[in-house]
């Protein structure tokens, strides 16, 4: 392993606000061998029910010298260990305005002050995306279903809370948050349509992991995204309140189709909200080549015509929210909150 400090300045150089001796220094604060904080890193992902990390002492050690930049199941794990975000052990600089240290501790009690101002700072990621988008009362409205799940009684109506945002973006991390701090079930496209979808595709003479051609698009992308809706309806009649997962690229610019779904869903005394999750080129592509699903390969092996299609400032045409996630700043976050509450959420 080279200790050139060149070579460590030109890695750094590639990734904008690395600073790989802090994570030396948080682990020798702590009181840490590389053999131990491996120990540890691999303990606090699996109590996360995140990707445990190898955490060899080598690996470790090549990302204390600069020689390797830790991918992302490591960067939340670190994160976790240390109770700290992303800017404070140096692997980026933070975005404008983002929270940058972190101060939680675990308690017993199920929602005390320090719970509920903890809860509101990650809700606080939701932001308006539009002037007549209601983030407050969004964020109000998921403190109150996670308050009810101890105390009882909601004044809401039931919500139908759809996130959408680019393969890649942070979507199903986001959504499985909202829905362990209400209890609110998640209807997520891809593993409830993908057997069907793979199927169909395999007998109208394509791949089972075509997402990129006109049969995909043109002939089975409207028949899964009808299957997910019909799903979402079935709770939406029922008066349940839902997370709808998938990236909706089509149908949040599509004003008429998002006119229709909320008409049905207010028919039912059911809120309809948006929340897009924003991100960045770069962050879509390491989350996609890290999780490795096969759908994904098109994408991968073709980055750059895939990117080409990509505008990072998309926002849908309707009345929406946003969750800024450049960086994973917003995961990283709720990776935070998703720890010290873990009494809470179980």
């Amino acid at each position: 392993m080279t200790r050139d400090g060149q070579a460590v300045s030109d890695m750094a150089k590639r990734r904008a606000g690395w600073h790989p001796e802090k994570l030396r220094e948080m682990r020798e604060a702590h009181g840490l061998t590389l053999e131990g904080a491996g120990e540890r890193l691999r303990h606090v992902a699996r109590s996360a029910g995140i990707t445990e990390p190898a955490a060899n002492f080598q690996t470790l050690w090549q990302h204390e010298q600069g020689e390797v930049y830790p991918g992302p199941h490591y960067r939340r794990a670190y994160c976790l260990l240390y109770r700290s975000t992303e800017p404070e052990l140096g692997f980026r600089n933070a975005l404008p305005g983002e929270a940058t240290s972190m101060s939680l501790t675990p308690s017993s009690e199920l929602h005390n002050s320090a719970h509920v101002l903890a809860v509101e700072r990650a809700l606080a990621q939701i932001a308006p995306g539009t002037d007549d988008s209601d983030g407050l009362g969004m964020q109000q409205r998921i403190v109150d279903a996670w308050k009810r799940r101890h105390t009882g009684g909601d004044p809401n109506r039931p919500t139908l809370l759809m996130v959408g945002g680019f393969a890649g973006s942070g979507k199903s991390e986001f959504s499985r948050f909202i829905s362990q701090l209400t209890g609110w079930p998640v209807l997520d496209k891809d593993p409830i349509t993908r057997p069907l979808v793979e199927r169909l595709l395999v007998e109208m003479g394509s791949e089972p992991n075509d997402r990129h051609s006109a049969v995909y698009r043109d002939q089975v992308r409207p028949l899964e995204y009808q299957c997910l809706l019909e799903t979402a309806y079935a709770n939406v009649d029922c008066s349940i309140s839902t997370v709808l997962t998938a990236p909706f690229i089509s149908e949040v610019t599509d004003t008429r189709w998002m006119r229709r779904l909320v008409n049905r869903c207010q028919a039912r005394g059911v809120y309809v909200a948006v929340v897009w999750v924003r991100c960045d080129l770069e962050t879509m592509h390491e989350h996609i080549s890290f999780r490795s699903a096969a759908r994904d390969s098109w994408k991968l092996q073709h980055w750059d015509e895939y990117a080409a299609t990509i505008d990072p400032e998309l926002r849908p045409s309707v009345p929406h929210l946003v969750v800024d996630n450049r960086l994973g700043s917003a995961i990283s976050l709720t990776d935070q909150v998703r720890q010290v509450f873990g009494t809470v959420f179980a």
